[in-house]
C-alpha cells in the first residue's frame, strides 16, 4: 500500500502561502505535476499512491471515481491560480505521472493540461510529458495527445524479459514498449523516454543486457535505469520474507549499473543525473531537473508534493477525501513545512551533486568541503570539475552517490 505521508504544520484552507514564498519568483521557473492515482493492478514493488478498482470501491463513491477526475483536478490548478495570485509566470513544464495516467481518455488528459493552459499559459518552449503504460496506448491515443499539446512520452518498459516482468508483476507484453516508441514518432513525438529497472531478484546480467539492446533498438532519446528498491508493505517485500525470491545485493546493483553506463554510452546517451541518460541537451527531462534544482512546482492530485520558494506541502492520498475538499472550496493539502536556510542548503546537495556538473564547492562547510577533498583523492570525484570549483561525481563517485553526498552536507 502507499507510503505513509511526513508530519508538517496544517495547510490554511484556502491554500494561501508565506508573503516570503512568491518573494523574487518571477526570476524561477514554473512546472505543474499532475498526478493521476489510478492503477488497473497494483505492481509487486510499489508504494506509490496509487489505487485499483478493488481498493477504491466503497471507499470514497463517486467522487473517487477515474471517470470525473480530470475535473476535479482543474478545480485543484484553479486553486493555484487562486494562491499564485497575479504571479505571470507561464508554465515551464507540465509532468503527468501516476499511478497509470493512460487509464483515463486521451481526451482526459488533454483537459488537464488545458487547465493549465487556460489558468497559468504555456510558455513557448514548454516540455509537456505524460507517463504511459504500454498496454493501455495506441496510435490514435498516441496521435490525441500529440495533437493536445503533449510533446514527451515516458513509457513503462522495466524490462523486455517475461520472467523478469512476473516478478514485477507488470502486466504488458515484452515488445509492446518497442512497439510504442515507434507509434509515438509516428504521432509526432519528438522526445520519448523508456523507463527500465535493475536488480529484480531472478534478473542475470545478460537478462539486464538483453533489456538495454531492446530499449536502445526502438530508438529512444532517453533512457531512465533504476535500482529495484523493495520498500516495506510491498507485495514483492512480503515475497522476499517469505523465502520465495532472493533479495538483490548491492554488489549486483553496482555491476548493473556499470552495464548500463557502458552500453548506453555507447549508444550515444549521455549520463546527465544518476539514473538517466539522454541523446542531446534538449532530450532531458526538463520537469525532473526542475526538482533537482530546487525550482517552483505545484503537484496536484491526491498525495501530490508541491514546493513554491521554500514552502513545501503535500495533500491528502485519498482520491475520495481529495476530491471532498475541492468541491467544499478547500484546499486539498494535508501538512507543509517551511525550508530553512540550512535546509535549502542541504536540498542542494542532496540533489544537485546526482547532476552531472555537480555542486558548487562554496556551499560545502569546512567539514564538507574536507569530505570534499577526501572524497577528491579517492577517485569519487571529478579533478577537472574541482579545480573548477565543483564537486562533480566520477563514475566510481555515481556508484557511491549516497555515501559521498552523506558526507558532503557536514
Amino acid at each position: 500500500m502507499p507510503s505513509a505521508l511526513p508530519d508538517g504544520e496544517p495547510v490554511p484552507a484556502d491554500g494561501a502561502l508565506p508573503a516570503s514564498a512568491l518573494e523574487g519568483a518571477p526570476e524561477r521557473p514554473l512546472g505543474f505535476y499532475l498526478h493521476v492515482p489510478y492503477c488497473a493492478t497494483r505492481c509487486g514493488y510499489c508504494d506509490f499512491n496509487t489505487y485499483t478498482a478493488t481498493e477504491l470501491r466503497g471507499s470514497g463513491g463517486v467522487l473517487a471515481s477515474r471517470d470525473n477526475y480530470a475535473d476535479t483536478l482543474a478545480e485543484e490548478v484553479r486553486l493555484a491560480r487562486k494562491v499564485l495570485g497575479d504571479d505571470p509566470r507561464p508554465v515551464r513544464t507540465v509532468f503527468v505521472g501516476g499511478g497509470t495516467p493512460t487509464l483515463l481518455a486521451a481526451g482526459d488528459l488533454v483537459r488537464m493540461l488545458d487547465a493549465v493552459r487556460q489558468e497559468f499559459g504555456l510558455a513557448e518552449d514548454a516540455e509537456v510529458t505524460t507517463e504511459a503504460n504500454p498496454e493501455t496506448v495506441d496510435p490514435a491515443y498516441l496521435a490525441e495527445l500529440r495533437e493536445g499539446g503533449y510533446n514527451r512520452i515516458s513509457f513503462g518498459m522495466q524490462s523486455a524479459r517475461p520472467h523478469v516482468l512476473r516478478i514485477l508483476d507488470r502486466t504488458h507484453t515484452p515488445g509492446r514498449p518497442e512497439q510504442c516508441v515507434s507509434e509515438a514518432r509516428a504521432a509526432g513525438f519528438e522526445h520519448v523516454n523508456l523507463d527500465l529497472i535493475y536488480g529484480t531478484p531472478g534478473e542475470s546480467d545478460d537478462d539486464w543486457r538483453a533489456s538495454l539492446e531492446a530499449a536502445l533498438g526502438a530508438g529512444p532519446d532517453h533512457v531512465s535505469a533504476y535500482a529495484l528498491i523493495v520498500e516495506d508493505g510491498t507485495g514483492l517485500a512480503r515475497r522476499i520474507k517469505r523465502g520465495e525470491v532472493p533479495m538483490t545485493d548491492d554488489d549486483v546493483h553496482a555491476d548493473r549499473y556499470l552495464i548500463a553506463e557502458e552500453m548506453l554510452s555507447a549508444a550515444g546517451l549521455d549520463w546527465y543525473e544518476v539514473s538517466n541518460w539522454a541523446a542531446s541537451d534538449a532530450a532531458r527531462c526538463l520537469h525532473n531537473e526542475l526538482y533537482w534544482r530546487g525550482a517552483d512546482w505545484w503537484g496536484a492530485g491526491p498525495g501530490a508534493h508541491s514546493h513554491v520558494g521554500g514552502v513545501r506541502w503535500w495533500n491528502v492520498k485519498h482520491p475520495g477525501a481529495y476530491a471532498a475538499a475541492l468541491a467544499e472550496g478547500r484546499s486539498p493539502g494535508a501538512g507543509r513545512e517551511l525550508l530553512s536556510a540550512e535546509d535549502r542548503r542541504v536540498e542542494r546537495i542532496l540533489l544537485e551533486l546526482r547532476l552531472v556538473d555537480g555542486v558548487p564547492l562554496d556551499l560545502l562547510r569546512p567539514a564538507g568541503r574536507a569530505a570534499a577533498d577526501r572524497a577528491l583523492a579517492d577517485g569519487l570525484l571529478r579533478p577537472e570539475s574541482f579545480a573548477a570549483g565543483r564537486a562533480a561525481l566520477t563514475l566510481r563517485g555515481r556508484l557511491l552517490a549516497d555515501a559521498v553526498v552523506r558526507d558532503l552536507v557536514d
